[in-house]
């Protein structure tokens, strides 16, 4: 396994209930750690807890390609290169498709498609520029095994796992890896917004999901994780 001390990483979504564990356990690797989310408080708190510089940090909306070329801006202010691009953001929107409205659909398209097309788009050349990195994306088990109610949510989803694996074709000659997270139920607070009866209880845990990010972030380097799945017992659709 591939130590992460010393790796300069950029996590997106570091305010989740995914996220934030995740950051704690980098933090506890030795690894170098640039934090964006949406909601500035939230993200202060998360950086003061983990004593990550004010400097490391960015508050923005990801679809916005004008804050993406500012963050870009901004973090190779305090690093050389990105060893590790980890986007744990998104967002669930969980309706039938008779209430799901124009908005609900382009916005679950701008959070979970678009804003990591700018991610990548944005990062991926440094990558190139010396043939190496990891980009870690979650888009799932909703990006493969379609659910009634998630229209919108899957298109958005299986849209990312087609733009990356047509990214890997691109790489596929160098020692760029990239890989996706099909991640089932996690009891998180992506749940606090979405009506719908479910049993927090009997899902996986986010400490587990996050620790299931951290541990491909050390994959060999001889090899690659192209895809993890990782699911409830209760609940496997894959």
């Amino acid at each position: 396994m591939e130590t992460l001390i010393g790796k300069n990483i950029l996590v997106a979504g570091a305010t989740g209930g995914i996220g934030s564990k995740l950051i704690k356990l980098l933090v506890g690797s030795g690894a170098n750690l640039f934090i964006t989310a949406r909601n500035k408080e939230k993200l202060q708190q998360v950086a003061q807890e983990n004593n990550i510089p004010v400097e490391k940090i960015a508050a923005l909306d990801m679809a916005d390609p004008a804050a993406v070329n500012q963050l870009k801006e901004k973090y190779f202010q305090q690093f050389p290169s990105v060893d590790i691009l980890i986007n744990a953001a998104g967002i669930g929107i969980i309706k039938q498709t008779d209430l799901l409205t124009e908005d609900d659909f382009m916005q679950s398209l701008q959070t979970n498609l678009f804003a990591p097309f700018l991610l990548v788009k944005a990062f991926l050349p440094s990558m190139k520029e010396v043939k190496k990195g990891l980009i870690i994306n979650i888009p799932g088990v909703l990006g493969k095994v379609p659910m009634a109610g998630a229209a919108a949510y899957s298109a958005s989803k299986y849209g990312l796992v087609g733009m990356m694996q047509s990214i890997r074709e691109e790489v596929k000659r160098t020692d760029i890896r990239i890989t996706n997270l099909f991640l089932g139920g996690v009891d998180s607070p992506f749940w606090d917004t979405i009506d719908l009866k479910v049993q927090r209880e009997k899902m996986v845990q986010s400490q587990e999901a996050a620790k299931a990010i951290w541990f491909l972030c050390q994959q060999p380097a001889s090899g690659v994780v192209s895809e993890m799945v990782l699911q409830p017992f209760n609940h496997q659709v894959i």
